[in-house]
């Protein structure tokens, strides 16, 4: 077993064992939502019905409701649009980055970050739709025939490199998302007693048993993905970035665009998750999973991503006053002093200012500071999309066209009803999916596990001859704990000792004849092969199986040698008393 360095401080945190990580996890699920999440949840709800009537008012009416004028065409939707995209930048470069250098820290927050991309990216796709003024011809966008013949789309446009890319990003992250939630569903499934419930999240697992070739293709296929993924990151907004790079219109005709908006989408992504994680860490009550040092990490890589932009914005004034082109100098000068100038300044001291706090430990390990901070991050990067797109349209080369632009009901009904929508979603998710992954948040228990870190494997229910608990027995017996795992994890049994083991389990959990065996592959973790293995130790019934403590499992162990804690990891005394009730 790896042991971590004391230094590093543990990732999960009180006395959990394999059991308690998936009580914890499925609490939710199998039992009454807490109180606050109906509070939420009603509110998000009447929030999205008013975002619903909005958009269903302005498809009636049609896009002369928003507040777009002959300067600027431009305006409120596509600001949301880029915002929405951007905040779904985070889950995937969380999931698959930090996946491909093995970051321990992302599978706390991993799963709802990537379930944040697909509702994000889902929001994102709302206003190009309501944009074109008649959303039941959107098909336009894909290259198919239409009733017209042979008309096709413009492919030397950035906004059609746009579907190609969201459309891709977004089925990638959906399949990365399901394909890491099948081994919990089938965890779920397993646990559930009502049949309709067990039978949808038995669809959902698509058959998983926990067998070692599924683990095999989930490891594979997790790796593809994630190598998949990591360049989309980098691709989705660079090219969000071209609807804007690929212009002439001073203060939009900008090389630096792409990795500007890439560091700024994962900024607010980061911002987002941040937001999401404290909101579902209180209401979840997975203080022990989500605590200061994912948090701390969260914040590390906003303040980096931060700064980034800081040096962004600071190379578009240089280069403004630096081409010589007056039309450059007058838009970035009058975004910082004209008649909007409050909407820059906002973007500045929110994108700028703010991020350079986290330099100070103690502020951003501190959760409620992290929590108000995420929130003004990510309304300082509305005001950066909404400053590039009308700042640089509402004074144009014409001065007779310049006007004042204001949103109107319409504008902001739509905007905050996707915000509703959104979190309509997420919410029924963390209600009815595993926040967590549940199988990655196992692997890193005796690693960065708090009692394990401390008391070297002393979990709850571990006591001492002495009658004393874990951590205390563990100061007086460290060395002969670790010259045992040592000894263990070197020396062959003999046939002797593992004859020896074989007799002192079945004394222990009783003993049974093939003629009344059950079918012990109905527990998660035992397929045909490894129920043959049992069968020849002498284990048949459920009963046996229910009488399995560590002491147990760890006979087992040296007797299949195969899958060491396999049996304590999937708790198979729980599952075999379960199946015994039914």
């Amino acid at each position: 077993m790896h042991k971590e360095s004391a230094i590093r401080e543990p990732l999960i945190l009180g006395d959990k064992t394999f059991k308690q990580i998936t009580d914890d996890v499925c609490r939710p699920i199998e039992n009454q939502a807490p109180r606050g999440w109906y509070i939420l949840i009603t509110i998000a709800t009447v929030i999205a019905l008013y975002g619903v009537g909005c958009i269903l008012y302005l498809i009636g009416e049609g896009i002369g409701t928003w507040g777009l004028n002959n300067a600027v065409d431009w305006a409120w939707d596509i600001t949301n649009f880029v915002w929405w995209v951007g905040i779904g930048h985070a889950g995937t470069l969380i999931s698959a980055v930090l996946l491909l250098f093995r970051q321990k820290w992302r599978m706390a927050v991993n799963r709802s970050a990537e379930a944040m991309t697909i509702f994000a990216v889902i929001m994102a796709a709302i206003f190009p739709g309501i944009h074109m003024g008649r959303i039941w011809v959107s098909y336009w966008v894909l290259p198919l025939p239409n009733q017209f013949g042979s008309l096709w789309v413009n492919f030397n446009s950035p906004l059609l490199w746009d579907v190609f890319a969201i459309s891709t990003y977004f089925s990638v992250s959906l399949v990365f998302w399901y394909i890491g939630l099948i081994p919990d569903f089938a965890t779920i499934r397993d646990r559930m007693t009502k049949p309709l419930t067990k039978k949808i999240y038995g669809i959902l697992s698509f058959g998983w048993s926990g067998r070692a070739k599924h683990w095999n293709r989930f490891e594979i296929v997790s790796l593809v993905l994630a190598g998949i993924a990591t360049p989309l990151v980098f691709s989705v907004h660079s090219i969000v970035s071209f609807d804007f790079a690929t212009s002439v219109i001073p203060g939009w005709h900008t090389t630096i665009f792409p990795p500007y908006f890439v560091a700024g989408a994962v900024f607010s992504g980061f911002a987002m998750v941040q937001t999401l994680m404290l909101i579902v860490r209180k209401v979840m009550h997975l203080e022990a999973y989500i605590h200061t040092k994912h948090i701390e990490y969260m914040n590390i890589v906003i303040m980096v991503t931060g700064s980034i932009v800081g040096v962004a914005y600071l190379t578009e004034l240089f280069m403004a006053w630096y081409s010589g082109v007056e039309y450059e100098s007058y838009a970035f000068l009058n975004r910082a002093t004209g008649p909007m100038a409050w909407a820059y300044w906002v973007m500045m001291t929110c994108n700028v200012i703010s991020p350079q706090l986290m330099w100070v430990k103690k502020w951003r390990r501190n959760l409620t500071f992290t929590f108000i901070l995420s929130i003004i991050v990510n309304i300082g990067m509305w005001f950066e999309r909404f400053v590039i797109i009308v700042t640089s349209l509402y004074r144009g080369h014409m001065p007779a066209s310049w006007a004042y632009f204001y949103p109107t009901w319409v504008d902001v009904g739509v905007f905050v009803g996707t915000i509703g929508i959104f979190s309509v979603l997420y919410l029924l998710y963390a209600r009815y999916f595993p926040v967590l992954a549940i199988s990655e948040v196992k692997t890193i228990l005796k690693s960065s596990g708090e009692n394990y870190k401390e008391g070297f494997g002393a979990g709850e229910g571990y006591y001492g001859p002495d009658g004393s608990h874990g951590h205390a027995h563990h100061e007086a017996q460290e060395e002969v704990v670790e010259n045992t795992q040592h000894e263990e994890s070197t020396v062959e049994l003999s046939e002797e000792e593992l004859a020896q083991n074989k007799s002192t389990l079945l004394d222990r959990i009783g003993t049974a004849d093939a003629s009344e065996a059950d079918d012990l592959k109905q527990i998660s973790g035992i397929g045909p092969v490894l129920e043959k293995t049992l069968n020849s130790i002498g284990i048949y019934k459920f009963e046996q199986v229910s009488k399995m403590t560590s002491e147990e499992y760890n006979l087992l162990d040296s007797l299949t040698k195969s899958f060491p804690g396999r049996a304590e990891r999937d708790n198979w005394a729980a599952q075999a008393t379960e199946l015994m009730t039914k």
